[in-house]
């Protein structure tokens, strides 16, 4: 009888074993990186101000809400050199942009209400968290590819304007 029980609670025992070594074991889980793709939310077209000429068209996203315009280009791993975002503020002022969680290095062009170009930081290297303003009141910021304003010959003064879809 003591035999039947000894091997009763050992056949228990090691059920219970196995059982717990393998529920306890972890699924091995793949985690898929979240890739933001372009979202084309309107045109915009570039003007020299000393010919009124077009410089470039460009595909559009729009940020003009709170999260749009804190997130930005954060987190994405290329933009074409016809893409570019464009933040509409509710009011002109001034703005400064940096680059946490920014993969792309940019150019960041600062217009006013009247779609002015006031400045541009050039070459805004990714990651970096420096602060970088607009010098004058701004309610436009248009983000492009860095070296694009130099390719363009962009300078303060040359203008823009958009349609959204």
């Amino acid at each position: 009888m003591r035999k039947k029980i000894y091997n009763i609670v050992y056949v228990a025992s090691l059920s219970i074993f196995c059982l717990a070594n393998t529920s306890c074991k972890e699924d091995k889980k793949t985690i898929k990186p979240v890739v933001i793709s372009f979202k084309k939310e309107g045109e915009l077209t570039l003007y020299k101000s000393t010919s009124d000429s077009i410089v470039k068209t460009l595909d559009i996203e729009i940020a003009d809400d709170d999260y749009q315009t804190q997130t930005g280009l954060m987190y994405r791993d290329s933009m074409k050199d016809s893409q570019g975002m464009l933040f509409i503020f509710p009011d002109e002022k001034y703005h400064s942009f940096y680059m946490k969680n920014t993969k792309i290095p940019l150019d960041i062009i600062f217009l006013n209400a009247d779609k002015t170009i006031i400045n541009i930081q050039k070459n805004a290297k990714p990651y970096d968290e420096t602060s970088l303003p607009s010098k004058a009141p701004a309610k436009y910021v248009l983000e492009i590819n860095a070296g694009l304003s130099d390719e363009w010959k962009l300078t303060a003064g040359d203008s823009i304007s958009f349609t959204t879809l």
